[in-house]
């Protein structure tokens, strides 16, 4: 691994630690997340000079939420567990501790699937037993969030205590059961709402909730896996400590005291197979140590726990019945195949991973053909990752294997296989399948910037028959005193709005309007090198598959793509009508390019005195340099403003120069 993948790494790794602890909506799975952990470890096991302070495994992961509550400075760190995958680590470290303290016994447990946080218990006032003092969120480890108010009405948090104790701080996990998790999903469809993607994201939030009533209804539980500071009576011993607080009501998480590795493994295993029938998530088993006193003598770095260990089993499996395979066409033509399913013992959407799961993409024919898939065939289900619904093998062969049409399902017009490739295509630009989401891209943003012309009103513009290509946006002006009675756009002023920034539309350079064009493989950037390269739109579509080759960035597909496209007489019929309505195919004349930053990369951060980012961009490029928005070992200079942040880190880390804009003109200035 090179130092910029190194870096990649670690900005992937922070992104998804930023969804998974502070957004409670993670885009990958708990299995896929630990895969990058362990890639970004063994790389810095191999480069250990490479590894800063802001490495994602130097830190606990997490911000303790403001919205939800007070920030808390916690008492005991409430630090994560480190993963081993394979049973022989867990050998391996069960050894370890035998090794130094022959007499080390070992808990074993349930890792429940769900928000961490701790209780904190006082002596009461009167010295009868102990009451509830604080309920704090995990936060980043050493800070959390002040959520007692919403834990009080958790039934499993205790308000008082029946134990002899000053003081005394439990950690548990705060989950939803998956009957709960369904009964919330249930009325979010019923009311029209967005479902919640699992028990854990949707506990994660009900916890922090501002309102308790919330909380309340939507019915948290809580389990207790330990005992952070307490009396030397509870604390000496993990299990003996465990029970004295299960004698006391507390529920306690699943466990087992081991004395070797063979029962560790055994009760692994016994944890394993109580997977499927629990009615909470669980995501793996923690083995600690029993004796507390034992456990700093094994330390895992500064965000881990000393003295514990977490296995994580491998994603779970089902076997279901496919009952149906949709067709569906895609913005750029390609066909898209979904199979719907049941679970074929439970005759029930499949259960995996704490979500219900009965749909899952099928990819293309070649794969339909090799996993041989059909109407009443059974196939093994798996979780890629544990959140992508995936084939795993045919377990029973169907009548007949699904093979795709031959025309398109929305237009007839007949499918085109891409040469080399499994992808079938519909070719129409007017396929109306294809319309809406082209015609939506057309307008976007990126592309000609049309405010106001979303989704849904081109969807009827286009039912209505306004729009039956790009061009025709050009021409619903021609429409404007129907449009305003019927309403279609709304009332005169926003008709008029509207048609107005259509109208501006046509002044856009012909770099935007070549990515509107939405051909493939031809994205915002590529399409800029491009139009560098040609005076107009016609002089791009007189263009040779060798000549667009001779462009940086632009390969043989990227070419082929582009000369296919305008070869289609539909398309060229299009672009004529752009010309016609007074779209700005040539690029202006432009000013002769500076050669003072030739061959240099910079990257421009923070806020800088008199030029926005885009302005400094334009200028650096101006001026024969080329800026990109990552620091690397590539990178010639770092242009830094105010507030510049982890880009800053990043180029001092490397020793990458790093200069001013005031520098930065000064560079130009001496050519």
């Amino acid at each position: 691994m090179t130092f910029e993948e190194y870096n990649e790494l670690k900005k992937k790794i922070d992104h998804h630690m930023n969804l998974y602890y502070d957004q409670d909506s993670p885009e990958i799975s708990d299995f896929e997340y630990d895969q990058l952990m362990q890639e970004l470890k063994k790389a810095e096991k191999e480069n250990p000079e490479w590894v800063t302070p802001d490495s994602p495994t130097q830190k606990i992961g997490g911000t303790a939420k403001r919205e939800a509550g007070v920030k808390v400075t916690h008492n005991v760190p409430m630090l994560s567990i480190e993963d081993v995958f394979d049973t022989e680590d867990v050998r391996a470290w069960v050894k370890k501790v035998q090794d130094m303290h022959p007499d080390a016994a070992f808990s074993v447990e349930q890792k429940i699937d769900g928000l961490s946080m701790s209780l904190r218990y006082r002596r009461k006032a009167d010295g009868k037993g102990m009451e509830l003092e604080l309920a704090e969120t995990r936060g980043d480890g050493i800070i959390g969030e002040d959520v007692t108010v919403n834990a009080l009405v958790i039934p499993d948090v205790k308000k008082t205590l029946d134990i002899d104790a000053d003081y005394l701080e439990l950690r548990g996990e705060v989950y939803m059961t998956h009957e709960d998790f369904e009964r919330f999903n249930e009325i979010q469809i019923r009311d029209g709402k967005k479902e919640a993607a699992n028990p854990r994201n949707l506990a994660a939030g009900t916890l922090r909730q501002l309102d308790s009533a919330v909380t309340k209804e939507r019915g948290l539980r809580m389990f207790v896996f330990n005992v952070q500071d307490g009396p030397s009576s509870i604390m000496s011993g993990h299990v003996s400590g465990m029970e004295i607080v299960k004698n006391a009501g507390v529920p306690v998480v699943f466990h087992e005291r081991c004395e070797n590795a063979d029962e560790v493994i055994n009760v692994i295993n016994k944890i394993g197979e109580m997977r499927s029938e629990l009615p909470f998530d669980i995501d793996g088993a923690v083995v600690k140590i029993d004796q507390v006193a034992y456990r700093n003598d094994f330390p895992s770095g500064s965000k881990y726990s000393s003295g514990h260990i977490a296995y994580k089993y491998p994603p779970e499996e089902r076997v279901i019945t496919m009952d149906e395979i949709l067709v569906d066409v895609g913005r750029t033509g390609k066909l898209t195949f979904t199979g719907l399913f049941h679970d074929s013992e439970t005759g029930k959407p499949a259960r995996l991973c704490g979500t219900n799961v009965s749909r899952a993409t099928l990819h293309n024919q070649d794969y339909i053909n090799e996993m041989k898939i059909g109407i009443g065939g059974r196939y093994k289900l798996f979780k890629s990752g544990e959140i992508i619904p995936k084939l795993n093998g045919c377990v029973e062969e169907p009548e007949t294997v699904f093979k795709a049409p031959d025309v398109c399902p929305v237009c007839g017009e007949l499918l085109e296989r891409e040469e080399d490739t499994a992808d079938i295509r519909c070719i129409k630009p007017s396929c109306p399948a294809q319309l809406t989401r082209t015609i939506a891209y057309f307008t976007s943003l990126n592309c000609m910037n049309i405010m106001g012309l979303g989704d849904q009103l081109v969807e009827a513009l286009i039912t209505e028959g306004y729009l039956k290509n790009y061009a025709d946006i050009y021409h619903l002006k021609d429409y404007r005193d129907e449009l305003i009675e019927k309403g279609t756009i709304g009332k005169e002023k926003n008709t008029d709005k509207l048609l107005a920034n259509i109208e501006n539309s046509k002044n856009n350079e012909p770099a935007r309007l070549l990515t509107a064009l939405g051909i493939r493989n031809v994205g915002q950037r590529t399409a800029k090198t491009i139009m560098q390269h040609f005076k107009s739109i016609d002089e791009l579509m007189a263009a040779s598959e060798e000549q667009l080759q001779e462009i940086p960035d632009v390969g043989a597909t990227t070419a082929n793509d582009i000369v296919h496209f305008f070869a289609n007489e539909a398309n060229k019929k299009v672009i004529e009508e752009f010309r016609e309505a007074g779209l700005t195919m040539e690029n202006p004349e432009q000013e002769e390019n500076g050669t003072a930053l030739s061959g240099l990369t910079i990257v421009v951060t923070g806020t800088l005195p008199t030029l926005g980012r885009k302005e400094a961009a334009e200028l650096i490029e101006k001026n024969g340099g080329k800026c990109t928005g990552s620091v690397s070992k590539k990178t010639s200079y770092l242009v830094a403003g105010e507030a510049a942040g982890s880009k800053l880190d990043k180029a001092q880390a490397l020793g990458i120069p790093v200069i001013t804009e005031e520098e930065l003109l000064k560079m130009i200035e001496k050519l």
